[in-house]
């Protein structure tokens, strides 16, 4: 899942921010989040903790709540995320060489008087070149929209009953995939094992495999019984290297 996380304390910008990012999205059919903020909150860590996908944040440097470079510090040092982008938008340019100097890989430094509008764009297009060259993904249309799904994120993908259409587990939540299980497998790598007719697990997500009641137990705690008889062997063999 793609998400924008904007930090702005002064609503009309804030707005504005919003329909930027909207207009650039009208040119990709991918589905997406939109984050506001008015300050560096606790709400705000919250989502920079969490795990909910790839995120490119705007951040102002100075608001009521707290600086955009301690932001940065958090997402960078704090939570040892150095795949999200941080763009820096704000009216105090005098704080460039600050941010830039602070070895928090910042994708850029906007100053919101100097053709702003065009400088966002042109932010948008650069995450939007890594955000399709980061890591591997499962990348697939449904109800035209394309879906993309970092493969570290799944944790097993499982048939629907009685449907066409598989479920696919992630870390931050479920999405649908209108393909067969089969068809899925053809898409992974080698991380993913066809465990059962009806179930494929990320072998990195498994905490523990009780041979004896035949369980399979992931590392949010939940389970699966659904493996097959012939799978034991190959299981047990890549869980005594993962677990």
């Amino acid at each position: 899942m793609l998400n924008f996380i904007v930090c702005e304390d002064e609503p009309e910008f804030s707005k504005k921010m919003k329909h930027w990012i909207d207009s650039f999205m009208m040119n990709y059919d991918l589905e997406y989040n939109y984050y506001s903020f008015s300050g560096y909150d606790t709400k705000f860590e919250k989502l920079v903790k969490s795990e909910c996908g790839f995120k490119v944040y705007f951040l102002d440097i100075r608001t009521k709540k707290g600086s955009g470079l301690d932001a940065a510090r958090l997402i960078r040092e704090g939570c040892d995320d150095w795949t999200s982008i941080i763009v820096v938008v704000t009216a105090f340019g005098e704080y460039r060489y600050e941010a830039l100097g602070n070895r928090l890989y910042l994708l850029d430094f906007i100053n919101k008087m100097d053709d702003c509008e065009t400088r966002v764009t042109e932010a948008l297009k650069k995450a939007m070149k890594n955000y399709d060259n980061r890591h591997k993904s499962l990348s697939y249309e449904y109800n035209h929209t394309i879906h993309k799904i970092e493969f570290r994120h799944i944790i097993y993908i499982e048939k629907e009953p009685d449907s066409k259409r598989c479920i696919i587990r992630t870390s931050y939540g479920s999405q649908l995939i209108p393909k067969s299980l089969t068809e899925v497998s053809k898409m992974l790598d080698k991380r993913f094992l066809k465990m059962h007719r009806s179930m494929i697990v990320n072998l990195d997500y498994i905490k523990e495999f009780d041979v004896k009641e035949n369980k399979i137990t992931f590392k949010n705690d939940e389970y699966t019984h659904l493996i097959a008889r012939n799978k034991k062997k190959e299981l047990i063999k890549n869980a005594r290297t993962r677990c």
